[in-house]
């Protein structure tokens, strides 16, 4: 028994390197490949900067991270909101039911690309000159 153990460890060792190599390529070659992540229906885009955790700036307005809140990164991967202070970014997020950031996706520059309701200019002030027609 033991020798068919000895026969066997390195080649299995090199295998289960191989493998362990291939299984850490695969997000790179899926976001090499232009893949985007689906997001939530109700997902909105924002400006997003943590001053002190759990208090963050969205859209410049202050705003909290609910308790258990969980913010992914470019690649996917829970990010701490400690390692973001100061950094302003480009995300989209959904809130919880009482109103705190429960979700965040930081977005890649794809990502960005694509429309989704958020921090788009929105003015309450209407003129008479958008009401009527232009003459001619």
């Amino acid at each position: 028994m033991n020798r068919w153990l000895r026969a066997f460890k390195a080649p299995l060792l090199i295998l289960a390197l191989c493998l362990t190599f291939v299984a850490c390529l695969l997000p790179s070659v899926a976001e090499a490949q232009g893949m985007t992540r689906p997001f939530p229906a109700k997902a909105l885009r924002g400006i997003f900067q943590v001053t002190t955790p759990p208090t963050i700036l969205l859209d410049g307005a202050p705003a909290r991270l609910s308790p258990g809140a969980r913010i992914r990164g470019t690649n996917n991967l829970i990010v701490m909101s400690g390692t973001l202070v100061g950094q302003q970014l480009r995300v989209n997020y959904v809130r919880d039911g009482q109103g705190l950031i429960h979700e965040v996706w930081i977005l890649t520059d794809a990502e960005a690309q694509q429309k989704r309701p958020g921090n788009d200019t929105i003015s309450n002030i209407r003129f008479e000159s958008d009401a009527r027609p232009a003459s001619n």
